[in-house]
C-alpha cells in the first residue's frame, strides 16, 4: 500500500489517478472533459493540479512563473510529502537539467543538447540498425507461430543498449537497473522499499560516473566529466542524476512508443494496411502514436511561484501542476472532432507536444524518433504477419502513473 499524506488536504471535486492504471484512455478523457485545468490527487494521496488541454499546456510549459524547485511547494515545505512516497523519486530527482531553470538549466543542458542534436543523433542509425537487425534475428530463430513477449525481447533492449552505450553504462548493469526503474516507476513500491531503492540507484550510478571518471570513454558521461574538470563547474551531483535521468528517460520512452504503436497498428488494420502497402510512411505512424497513445501519461512536476490564470482558474501559488499528455494529445480544441481516432493520414503537421514544449523540451526526442523509425519498419518487413496473440482488452498497463507502459505485448511472429 502506498503512504498516505501526512496532513489532511480537502480533495472535494479532485480527480483521483488510478493508482493501478485500468483504463488511461478513460482516465484522460474524463481529465480532459473536466477543464484545462484540474486538481487530482495522485496515487499515495498527495494533492496537486494538472493541465489537460493543449493550448494551456503550451502556455504553461513556457510560463516563467512555473517553476522547477520543489522548494516553490507549499506542500513540500509544510513537510506533507513523505520521504517514503513511492513517487518521490519522481517527485525530487536531485539537482540536473530537469529540476532548474533559467541560466542554471541552459548550463546544464548545454552538452546534452549538443551530444543530441538531429546531425549527431543520426550518426548513430548504423549502430541503430545493425541492433535491431540481432535483435530481429533472434526473433526468427524462434519457433514459428510460438507467442512472443515482443516488449521484453525487441522493444526493452533496443533503446536501452542504444541509451546505455550512448551514457557509457556496461551491459552488465542492465539488471540491476531493470530491477530498481521497476521499483522506482511504480506506484506500488512499498514504502519501506522507497528508501534503500533510492539509495541504490544513486549508488549504482555513483559508481558508474566513479569508473569514468577512472578510465574515460567516447561516452556523454565522460564527456560531462571532462568539461566539469575544464571549468563547467558541474558537480559530481549534477553529473551522476544527469546519468540517471538520461538512462530512465532515454529508454522508457522508447519503449512504449515501439509497443504502443503496434498496438495501434494491429488493432487498426486499415490503417495498418495503408502503413504495410507503402501509402502513408512510417513516419506518420510515429507521430500519430505519440499523438494518440503518448508514452508519457503524466509528467511530474512545475510549481507555481504565484497565481497564474489558466482560462477561467486559477492555479495557486505554492501549488504543484503535472501535464497530462494523455488527455493533451486527444484535445478536439487542437487536433479536430476526430482527435480520438487512431489515423495515420492526419494531415501534416502533427502538433502534438509529447515530448514536451518550451525550455524543458525532452532533448532526446530526435533519438527516440530515429530508434523508433529503424526498429518499426524492419520489424514488420521481417514480420508483415505479426499479430497480437490475446486480444486488446487483456493487455494490462503497469502501475505507472507517468507513463504509459505495458506489463508485456504478446505477439505471434509469422
Amino acid at each position: 500500500m502506498s503512504s498516505p499524506l501526512r496532513c489532511p488536504v480537502n480533495h472535494s471535486g479532485a480527480i483521483t489517478l488510478d493508482p493501478f492504471v485500468g483504463d488511461l484512455d478513460a482516465e484522460s478523457a474524463a481529465l480532459r472533459a473536466a477543464g484545462p485545468l484540474v486538481r487530482v490527487v495522485l496515487p499515495g494521496g498527495v494533492a496537486c493540479y494538472s493541465v489537460t488541454h493543449h493550448a494551456q499546456a503550451r502556455q504553461l510549459l513556457t510560463d516563467p512563473r512555473l517553476v522547477k524547485d520543489i522548494d516553490a511547494w507549499g506542500a513540500w515545505q509544510r513537510g506533507e510529502i513523505p520521504p517514503d512516497w513511492p513517487l518521490i523519486g519522481l517527485a525530487n530527482p536531485g539537482r540536473s537539467m530537469l529540476t532548474v531553470d533559467g541560466e542554471e538549466h541552459r548550463r546544464l543542458r548545454t552538452l546534452v543538447a549538443q551530444a543530441l542534436t538531429v546531425r549527431r543523433v543520426e550518426r548513430l542509425r548504423a549502430g541503430i540498425e545493425e541492433l535491431t537487425g540481432s535483435l530481429l534475428d533472434r526473433l526468427a530463430s524462434l519457433p514459428s507461430g510460438e507467442v512472443v513477449d515482443l516488449k521484453a525481447e525487441f522493444a526493452y533492449p533496443l533503446p536501452m543498449n542504444v541509451v546505455s552505450e550512448l551514457m557509457g553504462v556496461d551491459a552488465a548493469d542492465h539488471p540491476r537497473l531493470k530491477a530498481l526503474f521497476e521499483k522506482f516507476f511504480s506506484t506500488q513500491t512499498a514504502p519501506e522499499e522507497v528508501p534503500r531503492m533510492m539509495a541504490d540507484l544513486g549508488e549504482l550510478f555513483a559508481g558508474i560516473v566513479e569508473s569514468k571518471r577512472r578510465e574515460p570513454g567516447d561516452d556523454l558521461t565522460s564527456a560531462l566529466l571532462a568539461a566539469s574538470e575544464d571549468g563547467d563547474h558541474l558537480t559530481a551531483e549534477e553529473i551522476t542524476n544527469t546519468l540517471q535521468l538520461m538512462i530512465a528517460a532515454g529508454h522508457e520512452t522508447t519503449i512504449s512508443l515501439i509497443v504502443n504503436a503496434v498496438v495501434a497498428l494491429e488493432t487498426h488494420p486499415g490503417q495498418r494496411k495503408l502503413v504495410l502497402d507503402g501509402a502513408v510512411p512510417w513516419a506518420n505512424v510515429i507521430e500519430e502514436t505519440l499523438r494518440w497513445s503518448t508514452p508519457t501519461s503524466h509528467v511530474l512536476f512545475r510549481f507555481a511561484s504565484e497565481d497564474v490564470a489558466v482560462g477561467d482558474r486559477v492555479l495557486p501559488a505554492g501549488e504543484a501542476l503535472i501535464v497530462s499528455f494523455g488527455a493533451i494529445g486527444r484535445d478536439e480544441a487542437e487536433h479536430g472532432p476526430t482527435a480520438g481516432d487512431f489515423d495515420v493520414t492526419r494531415a501534416a503537421p502533427n502538433r502534438h507536444i509529447s515530448f514536451g514544449h518550451g525550455p524543458h523540451v525532452c532533448p532526446g526526442a530526435a533519438l527516440s524518433r530515429l530508434e523508433a523509425t529503424v526498429a518499426l519498419p524492419a520489424l514488420y518487413a521481417r514480420f508483415p504477419g505479426l499479430t497480437l496473440a490475446v486480444p486488446r482488452a487483456e493487455l494490462r498497463n503497469k502501475p505507472i502513473v507517468t507513463q504509459n507502459d505495458l506489463f508485456a505485448l504478446p505477439v505471434r511472429l509469422t
